[in-house]
C-alpha cells in the first residue's frame, strides 16, 4: 500500500509538470494558466450540481427507509472529485471531470464494491415501529487479510 501510494504522489506531480511544460510551450504560459483557472471554476460548477443530485437521492433514499449506500459512496467520489479539480494541471482535472460523470462514477462505485476484499458479518433485526416493517441489519466489515479479525 504504502509503495503505491508513494508510486502516485511521485508520478502524478511528473506527469502534470510534463503536461503543463508541453501545453505551454504550445499556446503559450498565459494561456496555460488561464486553462488551469477555467478548469477549476468549470469543475467547481458542475460538481455542485452533481453534489445537489447526489444529496437529493441520499434524501429519496431515506425517506423509502432504506440506506443511502450508493449515495454516500457517490459522495465521497465528488469529494475526491473536487479536490482532483481543484489541483493545478490537465491529468487531475481529467481525471476529476471523470468522476464527475455520474454514469462513470457509479459503475466505478459498483466495480469496487463486487471487487470488495471486505467480508460482511452480522445479523437482521426487525422492527415494528410505525406502519411498515423495516429491517435493521447490524454487522462489521471485517478485511480479509487481517489476521487480528480471523477466528
Amino acid at each position: 500500500m504504502f509503495r503505491s501510494l508513494f508510486i502516485v504522489f511521485l508520478l502524478v506531480p511528473l506527469i502534470e509538470i510534463y503536461l503543463l511544460i508541453q501545453v505551454g510551450s504550445v499556446i503559450g504560459a498565459g494561456w496555460t494558466v488561464f486553462l488551469v483557472v477555467a478548469t477549476a471554476v468549470i469543475g467547481a460548477g458542475l460538481l455542485r450540481m452533481q453534489g445537489f443530485n447526489t444529496l437529493q437521492k441520499a434524501q429519496t433514499s431515506m425517506a423509502r427507509g432504506e440506506i443511502p449506500a450508493i449515495a454516500m459512496l457517490e459522495g465521497v467520489a465528488l469529494l475526491f472529485s473536487g479536490a482532483l479539480l481543484l489541483t493545478p494541471g490537465f491529468f487531475t482535472d481529467a481525471v476529476g471531470f471523470f468522476l464527475l460523470v455520474p454514469v462513470i462514477r457509479q459503475g466505478l462505485i459498483r466495480h469496487a464494491l463486487k471487487s470488495s476484499q471486505f467480508v460482511y458479518r452480522g445479523h437482521a433485526m426487525h422492527s415494528h415501529h410505525g406502519h411498515s416493517e423495516s429491517t435493521i441489519i447490524e454487522g462489521e466489515i471485517v478485511d480479509k487479510n487481517d489476521k487480528h479479525h480471523l477466528r
